[in-house]
Order: structure tokens, then C-alpha cells, then sequence
């Protein structure tokens, strides 16, 4: 797999709809895009994230099918590394820090309770 590139707004926006439908046509794509390009602009941006290596397609009859190259949690895992890298110097206490500090929800009892378990099991795995 090629190594994988940077994502335009536009992209991000494909890269959702496939992920959530887990597999789409260039059709299906379309419908699902907010202000959406023309059909051939869609097909365009398709082999784009094709050729950056984020999917793959498979023909089904006359239409191709695109599938992420990656599944979903990888893929996430990856960004919140870039994340983490370009904008926290690596570090999850000030990335953790500044989520809590813009968080327009109160966090409730159970997500406290969720959030010790896993710094606690983290810490037991030696992370």
C-alpha cells in the first residue's frame, strides 16, 4: 500500500460516507455528499484517494465499488498520531488537557468512571 497522504475537506467528507456505508459507488457517494460536485468531479476524487492509497475498488458489472484500505479504528488511530505529533508535541496529557478545556458537554459520572479505567489499565500495560 502506497503510504498514505493528507486529506482535503472534500475527501474527509468522501472518506466518511464510505467508511459509514462501509463500501459505495461513485453514485452512492454522490447522494450522500453535502453540496455535492458533479458526478464525473466525484469519480475524479475517487481515484484521487485511490492513488493517495486511502481505497481500493473492486468491479461489481459495470461500476466500480471503493473500500477504504483501511479499517475504520486503524484509520482513526493513525490521524489522532498525526494529531498528536503536529499540534501536542507527542504528548496525550496536553491533547487530553485541551479536549477537556473545549468540551461543551459535562462529562458524566460514567464517563469519569470510563476515562480512570482506561488511564488505569494504560498504566498497567506500561503505556
Amino acid at each position: 500500500m502506497k503510504e498514505q497522504k493528507k486529506l482535503s475537506r472534500r475527501e474527509r467528507q468522501i472518506m466518511d460516507i464510505i467508511y459509514e456505508l462501509q463500501e459505495a459507488t461513485a453514485a452512492q457517494v454522490l447522494d450522500h455528499l453535502p453540496d455535492p460536485p458533479s458526478y464525473s468531479a466525484v469519480r475524479a476524487l475517487l481515484r484521487v484517494l485511490e492513488e493517495k492509497g486511502h481505497l481500493t475498488h473492486k468491479q461489481d458489472g459495470p461500476r466500480y465499488v471503493f473500500i477504504p484500505t483501511l479499517p475504520r479504528e486503524e484509520a482513526r488511530q493513525n490521524a489522532l498520531k498525526h494529531v498528536l505529533k503536529t499540534f501536542f508535541d507527542n504528548s496525550t496529557e496536553k491533547a487530553v488537557a485541551a479536549i477537556l478545556d473545549i468540551s461543551e458537554d459535562q462529562l458524566s459520572d460514567e464517563d469519569y468512571e470510563r476515562l480512570s479505567k482506561l488511564i488505569n489499565k494504560a498504566r498497567q500495560e506500561g503505556r
